[in-house]
């Protein structure tokens, strides 16, 4: 339509080749300037069309749109420092879009594969703060903070998704982190045009690809990863069924009253259920309980509605 801003940047089709498979590529980065300018040089390449968002729920939105309308990416670029949360109110997307905040059916995954990213983190950092998080608006709509947690969230809601992560610096540590969170692929914004495209490339055969400077290091965090993990899986075999049944339940973020009702017990009894599982876990906090439970794979209890009361702080409500 005449006037109507194009949805993404790329080539005309290829007059007389309807056989050639197009690579559609979203590029994710709160810098204009780069983003635009990497979306232009990739879309240069004859087989390669793409689009570009400045934010995580900008690239929400995208994606949602393309799957609707048959037209799925293939790969998604997401920057590694993808900026700090912002008010819902604030949010600015990528130009084209209304400044709404994604709310949407791929926000709970987000959010789930977040906390689990953020669990992931306190595992390899020795606990670090959790790398990706996300910020609950008074309105109730969610804005995603950094780019692990897009990556975990696209790759749970979206796994045909290749997602690669462009960095400023080599960081063995966030490289390793978002390997776990679901990406093929770490590059640097230094590296060259064709090094790029052969990752783009690479990552739809199913390879992964990383700087050969970081492949000692990758390879450390993530064998003290697993050992974590392996610990904080008998740890949490060592509790009761109903003792698992609280952790859950601490998974999911509910306070001991909440607990209590969900489990049809009485306060005190679910304030010694907790006590016992933060004692035999060997941590002193729920939060540090949380994160060795998502490390040993123990997800949340479903919430059953708005009359669970999710607990704000780290220690027993």
């Amino acid at each position: 339509m005449p006037g109507a801003a194009p949805s993404s940047l790329s080539l005309p089709a290829l007059w007389g080749c309807p056989s050639v498979v197009r690579i559609r590529v979203l590029v994710v980065d709160d810098h204009r300037i780069f983003a635009e300018s990497l979306a232009a040089a990739l879309a240069a390449e004859p087989d390669v069309e793409v689009a570009a968002a400045g934010s995580g729920p900008a690239a929400l939105r995208c994606l949602e749109r393309a799957a609707a309308e048959g037209r799925r990416f293939d790969v998604m670029l997401v920057d590694a420092d993808l900026g700090a949360a912002v008010p819902a109110a604030r949010a600015r997307p990528a130009s084209g879009h209304a400044g709404r905040s994604y709310a949407g059916p791929y926000a709970t995954a987000t959010a789930t594969a977040a906390t689990a990213t953020a669990a992931t983190a306190t595992a390899v950092a020795g606990g670090a703060k959790a790398a990706a998080r996300g910020l609950q608006e008074p309105a109730g709509e969610l804005v995603f903070v950094d780019g692990l947690s897009l990556v975990a969230g696209v790759r749970t809601s979206r796994p045909s998704v290749r997602t690669v992560v462009l960095a400023e610096r080599d960081d063995p540590r966030r490289a390793a982190l978002a390997l776990q969170a679901g990406a093929s692929g770490w590059v640097a914004k230094d590296c060259s045009l064709q090094r790029l495209l052969a990752v783009v490339r690479g990552v739809l055969r199913d390879e992964t690809h990383l700087p050969p400077a970081l492949l000692t290091g990758v390879l450390k965090e993530l064998t003290a990863a697993r050992k974590h993990r392996t610990e904080s899986e008998r740890l949490v075999e060592s509790l009761t069924p109903r003792e698992r049944e609280v952790l859950r339940c601490m998974v999911a973020g509910l306070g001991r009253k909440a607990v209590a009702e969900r489990l049809f017990l009485s306060p005190h009894t679910v304030r010694t259920h907790m006590q016992n599982v933060l004692g035999k876990l060997g941590v002193h906090s729920t939060l540090a309980a949380v994160a060795l439970a998502r490390r040993a794979g123990v997800g949340p209890a479903e919430l059953s509605g708005p009359g669970d009361v999710v607990e704000r702080g780290g220690q027993l409500a």
